[in-house]
């Protein structure tokens, strides 16, 4: 074998080797140390002890910890139920010829995903205000019995959030949506015409099929999204809200690191919540599968 050929041998190895280090010092090992860490239990970053799974038996029986994981599950929820129609309502009505200014709407639609989200807690926390909230105020005065001092802050967290989600990344889902609408093939929407079908028909049976690869990847970044709800809720509540309401899984892993000191049930709340979202992405896409044969 020439020195040549023994050269052009590694060549590709040289090639791979900044993106390996860079793999192996940004997160296999800290992949690797997190696995660790969760089974100890901290106190700082200094002091540590080794405790096996007793972090995860911890989590297994405190009731904080399934609090923060149904509220977490309910927002989820609402994101997938009444978000993702609503954007797909928008897409389909957007992607209509005979709309006039689509451009602007798909614009006005869209710019709400364009803002920060601190920006957008503060802007509803004065939205959801009593008496003086602007929501309490216009219902108020569509229905003088609606009470001004509904405490949507206060007994109905959750469906805020919904609510204040939905204004801020319906838009964002719309866009994926319409670029999947108008990819779907006319002639087939033209043959199904022919044949007789309804518009219902065709959208269930010619729109759904093509645009599915998209939907099920919308319904995926919907929900990791969703269970890593942290931000939103944390300033719009000024933290977890009354009762903790609006705690959240990832907000319950902040306290516990950050506010407890505790790292290594921080880690074990964080790989909870990986193998959780790994076993809603190996369900839905077996459902996926199963609705496509």
């Amino acid at each position: 074998m020439t020195a040549t050929t023994q050269h052009n041998r590694w060549v590709p190895y040289a090639f791979l080797a900044p993106f390996l280090v860079i793999l192996v010092i940004f997160i296999a090992y800290p992949l690797y140390h997190s696995v660790v860490l969760s089974m100890k239990q901290t106190f700082g970053p200094s002091r540590s002890a080794f405790v096996g799974l007793e972090n995860f038996r911890f989590l297994a029986s405190d009731p904080l910890f399934w609090k923060a994981l149904k509220n977490t599950t309910y927002f989820a929820a609402g994101s997938v139920l009444i978000q993702l129609p609503v954007s797909l309502g928008l897409a389909l009505l957007l992607n209509r010829p005979d709309v006039r200014g689509r451009a602007v709407f798909r614009l006005i639609f869209f710019s709400p995903s364009l803002v920060g989200l601190v920006f957008v807690a503060m802007m509803f926390s004065l939205i959801f205000e009593k008496n003086t909230g602007l929501v309490n105020v216009l219902l108020h005065d569509m229905s003088p019995a609606f009470d001004p001092e509904f405490p949507w802050l206060q007994q109905y967290v959750m469906p805020t959030l919904v609510i204040a989600a939905l204004w801020i990344y319906g838009g964002f889902n719309m866009i994926y949506f319409l670029a999947a609408l108008q990819n779907v093939d006319k002639q087939l929407i033209e043959a199904a015409m022919v044949d007789g079908a309804n518009a219902w028909q065709r959208f269930l049976h010619v729109t759904i099929p093509a645009i599915r690869p998209i939907a099920t990847f919308i319904v995926l970044l919907s929900l990791i999204g969703s269970f890593q709800l942290f931000d939103l809720p944390y300033v719009l509540l000024s933290g977890a809200g009354p009762d903790n309401q609006g705690l959240t899984v990832v907000m319950y892993l902040f306290q516990m690191g950050w506010d407890q000191q505790d790292l290594g049930l921080a880690s074990a709340i964080g790989w909870s919540l990986a193998m959780l979202l790994g076993i809603f992405a190996l369900i839905y896409r077996w459902l996926s599968r199963a609705s496509e044969d």
